[in-house]
């Protein structure tokens, strides 16, 4: 339940319609900027609420529950500080946005209806859309380790141990063909076992994605194909470092890596055949079924 002042109620409660949203954003980097769906500036709190285009068109859902509300803002939104090139290089990647109702005659008084981070945002011209969710989605990441036959750590990480730096499970290559969106073909990868980059990381050190990452969907020979499209197109020439994929088997571990001693996970951890089975035919004498 939100808490209004009482002077903030009366006001509310006097009908006059001189309220207006104001958006507070926050990057990782720290940098915060404002606006507001009111024709002038505002201030409080140290920011600075500049006017922006089409913010009131944005729509607020919120849940009872631990599921996380959502937000979206699209169509010709305006934000001059929101520019095509930090989109593209992530800087607003998980920014926080707090929205206020404020009195714009007196934005003391105000009340936090909303709060919440940038899950999607792009911006093509003055077109700008965002999706947005609610702080509750915090609470979806996993604490503590989960009981399975899979790995949960990642090749390479402490917890793992191997070495992704052996030349056995890492190439460098330079791309020579771009098929889509996602899929390439490259030069450096001769000699390569199939798949053997499949669910792997591939770093691109030169062109227009230099510095960024990505997981490797599938790799047979010399093309390479990733599970998201990188957020400016690949071309010929652009380098790259692939490093080896894990399906965080048992099996995998100790054939690929040689590493299952490190193995993160409960390969002999019974199935739900065994919960399943009936006695055993001949009886059960308090050992295993026979």
């Amino acid at each position: 339940m939100r808490q209004i002042d009482e002077a903030f109620a009366a006001r509310l409660a006097a009908g006059a319609t001189t309220l207006c949203a104001c958006w507070r954003f926050t990057r990782g980097d720290g940098e915060v900027f404002g606006a507001t769906d009111h024709d002038r500036a505002l201030a409080f709190e140290g920011v600075t609420f500049a006017p922006a285009a089409g913010l009131a068109s944005a729509t607020f859902e919120s849940s009872s529950g631990l599921a996380p509300g959502r937000c979206a803002a699209e169509g010709a939104v305006s934000l001059d500080f929101v520019s095509e090139a930090d989109i593209d290089a992530g800087v607003w990647d998980g920014a926080r946005v707090d929205v206020w109702r404020v009195d714009w005659e007196a934005p003391e008084h105000r009340v936090m209806i909303w709060s919440g981070r940038l899950s999607e945002i792009s911006r093509k011209g003055a077109a700008f859309s965002a999706e947005l969710v609610s702080l509750k989605a915090d609470l979806e990441r996993r604490i503590g380790r989960v009981y399975s036959r899979s790995c949960d750590a990642d090749v390479g990480d402490a917890r793992c141990g191997v070495d992704l730096m052996d030349g056995a499970f890492r190439a460098e290559g330079v791309v020579s063909d771009a098929i889509g969106a996602q899929r390439f073909l490259a030069s450096g990868l001769d000699g390569v076992e199939h798949a053997w980059f499949t669910g792997g990381v591939l770093t691109w050190t030169g062109g227009a994605n230099a510095g960024r990452a990505a997981r490797v969907l599938r790799h047979a020979g010399n093309e390479i194909e990733l599970a998201r499209a990188p957020r400016l197109a690949v071309a010929g020439g652009d380098a790259f470092v692939v490093t080896a994929g894990c399906d965080k088997s048992f099996a995998m571990c100790g054939a690929r890596f040689g590493n299952r001693v490190n193995f993160r996970g409960f390969p002999h951890m019974p199935g739900p055949e065994a919960v399943l089975a009936g006695p055993a035919a001949g009886g059960n004498d308090g050992g295993r079924r026979g």
